[in-house]
Protein backbone atom coordinates (compact mmCIF):
# COMPACT_ATOMS: atom_id res chain seq x y z
CA UNK A 1 0.00 0.00 0.00
CA UNK A 2 0.97 3.58 -1.07
CA UNK A 3 2.53 5.91 1.69
CA UNK A 4 0.92 8.96 2.01
CA UNK A 5 3.00 11.59 -0.36
CA UNK A 6 3.30 14.89 1.56
CA UNK A 7 3.29 18.12 -0.61
CA UNK A 8 1.56 21.57 -0.11
CA UNK A 9 -2.48 21.53 -0.26
CA UNK A 10 -3.88 23.15 -3.56
CA UNK A 11 -6.01 25.91 -3.24
CA UNK A 12 -8.53 25.34 -5.77
CA UNK A 13 -9.43 21.65 -6.76
CA UNK A 14 -7.69 19.75 -9.54
CA UNK A 15 -10.83 18.15 -12.16
CA UNK A 16 -9.71 15.99 -15.12
CA UNK A 17 -12.42 15.22 -17.89
CA UNK A 18 -12.90 12.07 -19.74
CA UNK A 19 -14.87 11.57 -22.62
CA UNK A 20 -16.59 8.42 -22.66
CA UNK A 21 -19.15 8.19 -20.52
CA UNK A 22 -19.71 4.68 -20.74
CA UNK A 23 -16.51 3.49 -19.04
CA UNK A 24 -17.26 5.88 -15.83
CA UNK A 25 -19.22 3.37 -13.72
CA UNK A 26 -16.58 1.11 -13.84
CA UNK A 27 -14.16 3.72 -13.31
CA UNK A 28 -15.91 4.97 -10.44
CA UNK A 29 -16.72 1.35 -9.23
CA UNK A 30 -19.91 0.02 -7.55
CA UNK A 31 -20.98 3.09 -4.89
CA UNK A 32 -17.63 4.87 -6.10
CA UNK A 33 -15.33 1.93 -4.10
CA UNK A 34 -12.72 2.57 -6.27
CA UNK A 35 -12.58 6.04 -5.32
CA UNK A 36 -12.92 5.75 -2.14
CA UNK A 37 -10.21 3.23 -2.12
CA UNK A 38 -7.95 5.96 -3.88
CA UNK A 39 -8.98 8.77 -1.13
CA UNK A 40 -7.78 6.59 1.87
CA UNK A 41 -4.47 5.68 0.26
CA UNK A 42 -3.60 8.73 -0.57
CA UNK A 43 -5.17 11.05 2.12
CA UNK A 44 -7.39 13.20 -0.56
CA UNK A 45 -10.71 13.51 -1.47
CA UNK A 46 -12.61 12.53 -4.50
CA UNK A 47 -15.46 14.35 -5.79
CA UNK A 48 -17.00 12.68 -9.22
CA UNK A 49 -19.54 15.28 -11.21
CA UNK A 50 -20.57 14.01 -14.44
CA UNK A 51 -17.85 13.01 -16.41
CA UNK A 52 -15.78 14.80 -13.96
CA UNK A 53 -13.36 14.34 -10.78
CA UNK A 54 -12.47 16.59 -8.94
CA UNK A 55 -9.55 16.42 -6.49
CA UNK A 56 -8.31 17.87 -3.46
CA UNK A 57 -5.10 17.62 -0.85
CA UNK A 58 -1.35 17.76 -0.86
CA UNK A 59 -0.73 18.49 -4.43
CA UNK A 60 1.77 15.48 -4.75
CA UNK A 61 -0.82 12.87 -3.65
CA UNK A 62 -3.06 14.64 -6.26
CA UNK A 63 -0.60 14.14 -8.58
CA UNK A 64 -0.31 10.49 -8.20
CA UNK A 65 -4.01 10.10 -8.33
CA UNK A 66 -4.67 12.02 -11.49
CA UNK A 67 -1.82 9.79 -13.19
CA UNK A 68 -3.47 6.43 -11.12
CA UNK A 69 -6.61 7.54 -12.53
CA UNK A 70 -5.53 8.05 -16.06
CA UNK A 71 -4.00 4.97 -16.09
CA UNK A 72 -6.98 2.99 -15.07
CA UNK A 73 -9.29 4.79 -17.99
CA UNK A 74 -6.56 3.83 -20.40
CA UNK A 75 -7.20 0.10 -18.79
CA UNK A 76 -10.60 0.40 -19.41
CA UNK A 77 -10.85 2.36 -23.27
CA UNK A 78 -8.54 -0.79 -24.16
CA UNK A 79 -11.36 -3.18 -23.06
CA UNK A 80 -9.70 -4.25 -20.01
CA UNK A 81 -11.82 -4.93 -16.72
CA UNK A 82 -10.60 -3.31 -13.25
CA UNK A 83 -10.59 -5.15 -9.81
CA UNK A 84 -9.38 -3.75 -6.66
CA UNK A 85 -5.63 -4.94 -7.20
CA UNK A 86 -5.78 -3.08 -10.28
CA UNK A 87 -6.48 0.47 -8.60
CA UNK A 88 -3.44 -0.45 -6.07
CA UNK A 89 -1.31 -1.38 -9.08
CA UNK A 90 -2.15 1.64 -11.31
CA UNK A 91 -0.85 4.21 -7.82
CA UNK A 92 2.07 2.25 -7.43
CA UNK A 93 3.10 2.66 -11.09
CA UNK A 94 1.50 6.33 -11.68
CA UNK A 95 4.59 7.10 -8.80
CA UNK A 96 7.18 5.77 -11.59
CA UNK A 97 9.73 7.85 -13.30
CA UNK A 98 8.09 8.06 -16.87
CA UNK A 99 11.58 7.30 -18.51
CA UNK A 100 11.91 3.66 -15.95
CA UNK A 101 10.88 2.13 -18.84
CA UNK A 102 11.93 3.32 -22.03
CA UNK A 103 9.79 4.57 -24.06
CA UNK A 104 6.58 3.11 -22.61
CA UNK A 105 5.70 0.16 -19.89
CA UNK A 106 6.19 -3.07 -20.91
CA UNK A 107 2.86 -4.81 -21.58
CA UNK A 108 2.15 -8.73 -22.36
CA UNK A 109 -0.11 -9.92 -25.40
CA UNK A 110 -2.16 -12.82 -25.03
CA UNK A 111 -5.05 -14.01 -26.67
CA UNK A 112 -7.22 -13.73 -23.85
CA UNK A 113 -6.29 -10.24 -22.14
CA UNK A 114 -3.60 -7.70 -22.21
CA UNK A 115 -1.31 -8.14 -19.10
CA UNK A 116 0.62 -5.35 -17.74
CA UNK A 117 2.99 -5.12 -14.60
CA UNK A 118 1.30 -4.06 -11.21
CA UNK A 119 4.81 -2.93 -9.48
CA UNK A 120 8.00 -1.52 -10.96
CA UNK A 121 10.28 -4.62 -10.15
CA UNK A 122 7.21 -6.62 -12.66
CA UNK A 123 7.98 -4.16 -15.03
CA UNK A 124 11.46 -4.70 -14.61
CA UNK A 125 10.91 -8.77 -15.30
CA UNK A 126 9.02 -8.41 -17.90
CA UNK A 127 11.27 -5.89 -19.54
CA UNK A 128 13.97 -8.71 -18.30
CA UNK A 129 12.54 -11.08 -20.48
CA UNK A 130 11.65 -9.41 -23.35
CA UNK A 131 15.65 -8.38 -23.44
CA UNK A 132 17.69 -11.58 -22.14
CA UNK A 133 18.09 -15.17 -23.28
CA UNK A 134 18.28 -16.37 -19.12
CA UNK A 135 16.35 -14.53 -16.48
CA UNK A 136 16.05 -15.53 -12.81
CA UNK A 137 13.01 -14.58 -10.81
CA UNK A 138 13.80 -14.68 -7.10
CA UNK A 139 10.95 -13.78 -4.62
CA UNK A 140 8.48 -14.70 -1.99
CA UNK A 141 5.40 -16.08 -3.28
CA UNK A 142 2.19 -13.76 -4.59
CA UNK A 143 5.09 -11.65 -6.60
CA UNK A 144 3.71 -12.93 -9.80
CA UNK A 145 6.95 -14.28 -11.21
CA UNK A 146 5.33 -17.80 -12.10
CA UNK A 147 2.45 -16.13 -13.54
CA UNK A 148 4.10 -13.78 -15.12
CA UNK A 149 6.63 -15.87 -17.06
CA UNK A 150 3.86 -18.29 -18.28
CA UNK A 151 2.39 -15.27 -20.15
CA UNK A 152 5.03 -14.58 -21.61
CA UNK A 153 5.69 -17.60 -23.13
CA UNK A 154 2.05 -17.63 -24.55
CA UNK A 155 3.28 -14.11 -25.99
CA UNK A 156 6.07 -15.36 -27.67
CA UNK A 157 4.85 -18.55 -28.86
CA UNK A 158 1.67 -16.78 -30.04
CA UNK A 159 3.79 -14.30 -31.88
CA UNK A 160 5.96 -16.92 -33.18
CA UNK A 161 9.08 -16.28 -31.75
CA UNK A 162 9.44 -19.44 -29.94
CA UNK A 163 7.81 -22.77 -31.48
CA UNK A 164 6.82 -24.57 -28.52
CA UNK A 165 6.34 -23.66 -24.80
CA UNK A 166 8.08 -26.71 -22.05
CA UNK A 167 7.40 -25.97 -18.46
CA UNK A 168 8.93 -27.95 -15.90
CA UNK A 169 9.37 -28.03 -11.84
CA UNK A 170 11.06 -30.49 -9.38
CA UNK A 171 8.28 -32.76 -7.74
CA UNK A 172 10.18 -32.80 -4.75
CA UNK A 173 7.44 -34.57 -2.78
CA UNK A 174 7.71 -37.56 -4.78
CA UNK A 175 11.60 -37.27 -4.92
CA UNK A 176 11.37 -37.62 -8.83
CA UNK A 177 10.64 -41.43 -7.98
CA UNK A 178 7.31 -40.56 -10.55
CA UNK A 179 7.19 -44.04 -12.10
CA UNK A 180 5.83 -45.00 -8.52
CA UNK A 181 2.92 -42.69 -8.55
CA UNK A 182 0.21 -43.85 -10.60
CA UNK A 183 -1.56 -42.36 -14.40
CA UNK A 184 0.26 -41.65 -17.48
CA UNK A 185 3.18 -38.76 -17.46
CA UNK A 186 1.03 -36.35 -17.50
CA UNK A 187 -1.30 -37.12 -14.43
CA UNK A 188 2.09 -37.50 -12.50
CA UNK A 189 3.48 -34.38 -12.74
CA UNK A 190 0.31 -32.22 -12.72
CA UNK A 191 0.07 -32.11 -9.03
CA UNK A 192 2.73 -30.16 -9.19
CA UNK A 193 2.59 -28.05 -11.77
CA UNK A 194 -0.94 -26.64 -10.94
CA UNK A 195 -0.24 -23.11 -10.23
CA UNK A 196 1.41 -22.97 -14.15
CA UNK A 197 -2.06 -24.26 -15.77
CA UNK A 198 -3.95 -21.83 -14.01
CA UNK A 199 -1.72 -19.03 -15.98
CA UNK A 200 -1.91 -21.20 -19.02
CA UNK A 201 -5.88 -21.18 -18.63
CA UNK A 202 -5.82 -17.51 -18.11
CA UNK A 203 -4.31 -16.72 -21.75
CA UNK A 204 -5.10 -19.05 -23.97
CA UNK A 205 -9.10 -20.60 -24.49
CA UNK A 206 -9.47 -24.25 -22.11
CA UNK A 207 -9.59 -26.06 -25.74
CA UNK A 208 -6.43 -24.43 -26.95
CA UNK A 209 -4.25 -25.54 -24.17
CA UNK A 210 -5.89 -28.99 -24.10
CA UNK A 211 -4.93 -29.15 -28.01
CA UNK A 212 -1.70 -27.54 -27.50
CA UNK A 213 -0.38 -29.90 -24.93
CA UNK A 214 -1.72 -33.17 -26.65
CA UNK A 215 0.42 -32.45 -30.19
CA UNK A 216 3.39 -30.69 -28.02
CA UNK A 217 3.51 -27.16 -28.64
CA UNK A 218 2.98 -27.15 -25.08
CA UNK A 219 4.79 -29.90 -23.22
CA UNK A 220 5.19 -30.32 -19.33
CA UNK A 221 7.88 -32.46 -18.15
CA UNK A 222 9.48 -33.30 -14.68
CA UNK A 223 12.78 -31.73 -14.31
CA UNK A 224 14.33 -34.95 -14.84
CA UNK A 225 13.47 -35.78 -18.15
CA UNK A 226 14.87 -32.69 -19.23
CA UNK A 227 18.50 -34.77 -19.21
CA UNK A 228 20.25 -35.31 -22.28
CA UNK A 229 18.20 -32.76 -24.22
CA UNK A 230 18.87 -29.18 -26.06
CA UNK A 231 15.71 -27.15 -26.07
CA UNK A 232 15.76 -25.25 -29.80
CA UNK A 233 12.82 -22.44 -30.60
CA UNK A 234 11.60 -23.18 -27.02
CA UNK A 235 10.51 -20.61 -24.58
CA UNK A 236 11.03 -22.70 -21.01
CA UNK A 237 10.46 -22.17 -17.41
CA UNK A 238 11.46 -23.79 -14.33
CA UNK A 239 9.46 -23.02 -11.58
CA UNK A 240 10.32 -23.65 -7.94
CA UNK A 241 13.48 -23.82 -8.97
CA UNK A 242 15.07 -23.28 -5.21
CA UNK A 243 14.13 -27.26 -4.95
CA UNK A 244 16.33 -28.59 -7.62
CA UNK A 245 19.89 -29.99 -6.28
CA UNK A 246 23.22 -28.29 -7.57
CA UNK A 247 23.68 -30.77 -10.45
CA UNK A 248 19.85 -30.47 -11.65
CA UNK A 249 20.40 -26.94 -11.62
CA UNK A 250 23.52 -27.22 -13.95
CA UNK A 251 21.72 -29.74 -15.84
CA UNK A 252 18.91 -27.60 -16.31
CA UNK A 253 20.57 -24.65 -17.50
CA UNK A 254 23.14 -26.31 -20.00
CA UNK A 255 19.55 -27.52 -21.82
CA UNK A 256 19.53 -23.64 -23.73
CA UNK A 257 19.28 -23.93 -27.23
CA UNK A 258 19.41 -21.75 -30.09
CA UNK A 259 16.69 -18.85 -30.61
CA UNK A 260 15.33 -20.14 -26.68
CA UNK A 261 14.06 -18.26 -23.88
CA UNK A 262 15.03 -19.86 -20.10
CA UNK A 263 12.93 -18.24 -17.08
CA UNK A 264 13.92 -19.41 -13.66
CA UNK A 265 11.50 -18.63 -10.76
CA UNK A 266 11.90 -19.73 -6.97
CA UNK A 267 11.88 -18.54 -3.48
CA UNK A 268 15.31 -18.84 -1.57
CA UNK A 269 12.98 -18.46 1.65
CA UNK A 270 11.00 -21.88 0.67
CA UNK A 271 13.70 -24.73 0.22
CA UNK A 272 12.28 -27.89 0.83
CA UNK A 273 15.49 -29.88 -0.09
CA UNK A 274 16.17 -32.36 2.83
CA UNK A 275 18.63 -30.79 5.77
CA UNK A 276 22.47 -30.25 4.66
CA UNK A 277 21.33 -30.11 0.64
CA UNK A 278 22.66 -26.99 -1.03
CA UNK A 279 19.73 -25.62 -3.28
CA UNK A 280 20.97 -25.34 -7.04
CA UNK A 281 18.99 -22.07 -7.42
CA UNK A 282 21.33 -20.38 -4.54
CA UNK A 283 24.31 -22.03 -6.13
CA UNK A 284 23.32 -20.70 -9.10
CA UNK A 285 22.22 -17.39 -8.09
CA UNK A 286 25.82 -16.60 -6.70
CA UNK A 287 28.22 -18.42 -9.84
CA UNK A 288 26.27 -16.65 -12.44
CA UNK A 289 25.31 -13.34 -10.81
CA UNK A 290 27.99 -11.38 -13.51
CA UNK A 291 27.45 -13.67 -16.30
CA UNK A 292 26.73 -11.75 -19.24
CA UNK A 293 23.20 -12.23 -21.14
CA UNK A 294 21.93 -13.37 -17.54
CA UNK A 295 19.44 -11.03 -16.22
CA UNK A 296 18.52 -11.41 -12.25
CA UNK A 297 15.17 -10.22 -10.84
CA UNK A 298 14.93 -10.00 -7.10
CA UNK A 299 10.68 -9.30 -6.07
CA UNK A 300 10.08 -8.20 -2.21
CA UNK A 301 7.18 -7.98 0.07
CA UNK A 302 6.39 -4.73 -1.80
CA UNK A 303 5.74 -6.70 -4.89
CA UNK A 304 3.29 -9.41 -3.62
CA UNK A 305 -0.12 -8.37 -5.35
CA UNK A 306 -2.31 -11.21 -3.76
CA UNK A 307 -4.42 -10.03 -0.63
CA UNK A 308 -2.59 -7.16 1.32
CA UNK A 309 -2.39 -9.73 4.33
CA UNK A 310 0.19 -11.71 2.27
CA UNK A 311 2.51 -8.99 2.60
CA UNK A 312 2.66 -8.27 6.08
CA UNK A 313 2.89 -11.67 6.51
CA UNK A 314 6.01 -12.06 4.37
CA UNK A 315 7.26 -9.05 5.91
CA UNK A 316 6.70 -10.46 9.33
CA UNK A 317 8.74 -13.86 8.23
CA UNK A 318 11.66 -11.62 6.69
CA UNK A 319 11.79 -9.65 9.92
CA UNK A 320 12.08 -13.13 12.06
CA UNK A 321 14.45 -14.49 9.87
CA UNK A 322 16.52 -10.93 9.47
CA UNK A 323 16.69 -11.40 13.65
CA UNK A 324 17.67 -14.72 13.71
CA UNK A 325 20.31 -14.40 11.24
CA UNK A 326 21.67 -11.37 13.27
CA UNK A 327 21.59 -14.18 16.49
CA UNK A 328 23.73 -16.08 14.51
CA UNK A 329 25.89 -13.88 13.49
CA UNK A 330 26.61 -12.98 17.27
Amino acid sequence: MNSIPHGDVAVEPRVIDFDDNRLLPELFGEHDKNLVRIETQLGISLINRGNQIAMTGPKDAVELAEAGLKRLYSRLKGGERIEDADVDAALRMAGQPTDLFGQQEPVIRTRRRQIGPRTPTQAEYIDAIYGHDLVFGLGPAGTGKTYLAVCMAVSMYLSGQVERIILSRPAVEAGERLGFLPGDMKEKVDPYLRPIYDALYDTLPADQVSRKLENGDIEVAPLAFMRGRTLKNAFVLLDEAQNTTAMQMKMFLTRLGENSRMVVTGDLSQIDLPPGQISGLAEAVQTLSDVKGISMIRFSAADVVRHPLVARIVQAYDARDAVKAGGTKR
